[in-house]
């Protein structure tokens, strides 16, 4: 099958659990954290590593694990795909880059929420 198309079905159901998750948090917990949010990091962190551990023991064929990870847990968090990746680098040895990842990321991708927020209420005059 092709790898695009388990892709985008892994990613479709992932969207559709995240929402689900959320919404299911907000029913029973304060609105004023993102505890929605906060469960799926962390279960999607679970869940690619307890994906991409089965594919190395040889327990997933290329194609569940581009649908799993790629697919489903790209769907479902992109968080997860960069908890693995900063796992990878220290797992290297890359302890400096792994740090400066985790920085740049948290701090540029905030530049660029506000970044964006800044640019509308500029053009939406």
């Amino acid at each position: 099958m092709n790898a695009y198309f388990l892709i985008a079905i892994g990613g479709a159901l992932g969207a559709v659990c995240r929402v689900m998750m959320q919404n299911l948090a907000h029913q029973f917990l304060p609105i004023t954290f993102p505890h929605g949010t906060l469960y799926v990091n962390v279960i999607g962190c679970l869940l690619i590593g307890i994906f991409i551990g089965a594919a190395e023991h040889g327990q997933l064929t290329d194609a569940w694990k581009l649908f799993l990870t790629t697919g489903f847990c790209g769907g479902f968090t992109t968080f997860s795909a960069f908890s693995l990746e900063t796992f990878a680098l220290v797992k290297q040895g890359e302890v400096s880059a792994a740090g400066i990842y985790v920085a740049a990321s948290v701090v540029l991708g905030l530049a660029a929420v506000w970044l964006g927020l800044f640019i509308v209420k500029v053009f939406a005059r």
